[in-house]
């Protein structure tokens, strides 16, 4: 993949689109949300991130004939049984329906990790990213990124977004919504994955 090649963003999060602009805009690549094309999203059918992710990048590719990135992450927490997983952006649906927001789904963790003790509220970030040249690329390129932390019994901080305000993150003595963005970005699950794309990517230029 050469410089400057222009790439779409498979996602409408505002969120994502901030951290995955920051971390390949310094490999020189034109990188272009998806809203600036098309506002609608693919049904989420599969049963893994990796799942997801090539669905997300195909369909973004096909909609704009453009090479497309995806990502689709989530946490996991381990006193949920790996909940809310790929149903992270998604996860008070089931209590709020279509106004079930980022902090309905961090609510709906605290509540039911109520009585938890710390010592057993260990969680992860986990991303898988997705590369496609175009619709039906047979060989997707794929980077996974994994954040190891617990969950917060109250939030903290007002950086980042989703679950960061209660992801803990013990090494640093903070939660991922009080780290810097170029902080985050060198850790997060979502920084690891897209620079293993990356790194493949160049590799194979």
């Amino acid at each position: 993949m050469s410089d400057l090649t222009q790439v779409v963003l498979a996602t409408g999060n505002a969120g994502k689109i901030t951290e995955m602009t920051d971390i390949l805009q310094p490999y020189g690549w034109q990188v272009i949300p998806q809203i600036q094309f098309f506002d609608s999203e693919v049904e989420e059918t599969g049963r893994t991130f990796i799942e997801n992710a090539i669905l997300k990048a195909r369909y973004a590719s096909e909609k704009t004939g453009l090479p497309a990135i995806a990502d689709d992450s989530g946490i996991e927490v381990s006193a949920l049984k790996g909940q809310p997983g790929i149903y992270s952006s998604r996860y008070s649906q089931d209590i709020y329906g279509d106004k079930a927001t980022d902090q309905t789904n961090l609510q709906k963790i605290l509540d039911e990790l109520k009585d938890v003790p710390q010592a057993q509220r260990q969680a992860s970030y986990y991303c898988a990213m997705v590369y496609v040249e175009h619709a039906n690329d047979p060989i997707p390129i794929i980077g996974l990124g994994r954040w190891y932390g617990e969950i917060l019994s109250t939030p903290r901080g007002t950086e980042g977004f989703g679950y960061d305000p209660i992801f803990w993150v013990e090494e640093l003595n903070k939660s991922a919504a009080e780290l810097p963005k170029a902080q985050k970005n060198r850790m997060s699950h979502r920084g690891q994955a897209l620079n293993s794309l990356v790194m493949q990517l160049r590799r194979g230029a």
